[in-house]
């Protein structure tokens, strides 16, 4: 029998497990879908959750398909790999029950808490120690919100990243996997373990984190009752993997040297380039990059960008504008319009419009996305019209040009010269926004594979299990043979 691999890859929207395995060459690698389920923020006491029940729900009906899937096709399911967003966590007490749903990082407690923090630990300091991007959601200060609310974060509890607590509740064991460690603003980015000196700054307990594990490392074997209900073996192995999704796909770029850039464009555009060390100046802190930890420990120097929630949330209030107003709707363009036609529509709209803020804080909530793109444009005095395509066309200029501009920092403040950007995940079906960029920048863009975290996810699976090879240029030499990117090189504006 074939070794496959299950992939649990969740994002902010919806989430997948998906089996993949290696040709009998090891040359390329094949992915399929066998579960798709929606995710998003739940609305409880006021607050932003996520359906943590209802996640781990669809997580298990994805893992019996898979193993459906895997006896169809005379194969057997090796181990399973989860990745999901990054800072969010879910508390446990001594006997592993979860306290409460978690809440989600677009819920802006952790805002509240940000002043408090950086009176006890400033913000040059956090920085040289984590070397984190300064967002209001990170873990740190969410922690701190939860001590503002009177909870008590000793006595046993632990936090779990959302990745650690789906395998906490596959196998028992708790631990914490590093790149999403990373994200959580109290991993030492030098040392590659915890900041001691950050945790008893802020009163958190030692403990409030289980041990750091390394991606390729096994964190443990299904619990009986999991093997029985998904129809796996006891003996199926979870395997850390880049659990912090952009930690996957950036493992799965298929970069063929080392000056690239990368944008991982979904939910939010993370855009950087692969480094050895981090950046820890102050040119850097002030620029507000990041330093995430990478798979084989690499450095993820990148900054955050707003992404595709700008669209997809917009897109949601013109269907429920649609809805509510019956069909069809007549206005010079119909609320119905489905994104393609979007695309198309925004790629005929004239160039030189407004561009906004797409990291402002003002877009980070659910609501109606093109009432505050459309306050946000007025600012500037220029304007924006009532149409969705123009609307649309708003927002990937101003993606485009966030890219650009950030990858000529990332090439400044860390002496790494790009040559290429490689854009993956589901941006890089939008050929407006590729056109855009490589305009933009100024740089070829290779757009592809829009599956890269779920690749990066089986191929660091399938590597522990002595199934591909050893090296991160290795396994992008099979992402690049399986899935060839669509190439765009940079035109005039008016080339489009």
């Amino acid at each position: 029998m074939s070794k496959l691999f299950a992939a649990v890859d969740i994002g902010a929207s919806s989430g997948r497990v998906i089996v993949g395995g290696l040709d009998a060459g090891g040359e390329t690698v094949r992915l399929d879908v066998v579960h798709r389920f929606p995710n998003g923020v739940v609305e409880h006491e006021g607050a932003l959750h996520w359906d943590f029940d209802g996640l781990f729900t669809e997580v298990m009906a994805g893992l019996a398909v898979a193993a459906k899937h895997a006896a169809a096709v005379d194969g057997a399911i090796a181990s399973i790999g989860i990745d999901t967003w990054a800072v969010d966590y879910g508390l446990i007490d001594g006997a592993g029950a979860l306290i409460g749903e978690p809440f989600s990082y677009r819920d802006g407690r952790g805002a509240a808490a940000v002043d408090r923090v950086h009176g006890i630990v400033g913000p040059a300091r956090l920085y040289e120690t984590t070397g984190l991007q300064h967002l209001p959601f990170n873990t740190i200060f969410q922690l701190a919100a939860e001590q503002t609310d009177g909870r008590d974060l000793a006595g046993g509890l632990q936090a779990l990243l959302i990745p650690d607590l789906i395998a906490f509740k596959l196998t028992g064991s708790r631990r914490t996997e590093s790149t999403n460690a990373s994200t959580t603003g109290l991993y030492d980015a030098v040392a590659g373990e915890w900041a001691s000196e950050l945790l008893a700054a802020l009163d958190l307990p030692a403990e409030l984190f289980p041990p750091l594990i390394e991606p390729g490392e096994t964190i443990g074997t299904l619990l009986p009752e999991i093997a029985a209900r998904t129809g796996l073996p006891t003996t199926t192995r979870v395997v850390a993997v880049g659990s912090h999704d952009t930690a996957s796909a950036v493992a799965a770029v298929p970069a063929a040297g080392p000056n690239f850039a990368y944008i991982s464009s979904g939910t939010w555009s993370l855009v950087g380039v692969e480094l050895d060390a981090p950046v820890l100046t102050e040119a850097s802190r002030t620029a507000n990059f990041t330093n995430e930890r990478g798979v084989d420990g690499t450095t993820r120097y990148l900054r955050n960008v707003g992404g595709l929630w700008l669209l997809s949330e917009s897109m949601r209030t013109w269907g429920q504008e649609a809805h509510d107003a019956g069909s069809p709707v007549t206005m010079p363009e119909p609320l119905a319009l489905s994104l393609p036609e979007l695309l198309a529509a925004a790629a005929a709209e004239p160039t030189g419009g407004p561009l906004l803020d797409v990291d402002s804080e003002d877009f980070i909530a659910p609501g109606n996305m093109p009432e505050r793109i459309r306050a946000a444009a007025s600012v500037g005095g220029r304007g924006l019209e009532n149409r969705p395509a123009a609307v649309v066309r708003c927002i990937v200029d101003s993606l485009a040009a966030a890219y650009a501009r950030t990858v000529s920092q990332v090439q400044e403040l860390s002496g790494q010269k790009v040559n290429v950007v490689h854009i993956v995940g589901g941006g890089s079906q939008n050929e407006l926004l590729c056109q855009l960029t490589a305009n933009a920048t100024g740089l070829p863009v290779v757009a592809g594979p829009v599956e890269a975290t779920a690749l990066g996810n089986v191929l660091v699976q399938a590597r522990a299990a002595g199934a591909a090879p050893t090296t991160l240029p290795e396994l992008r030499a099979i992402v690049a043979a399986s899935h060839p990117g669509v190439g765009y090189q940079p035109r005039t504006q008016t080339g489009l």
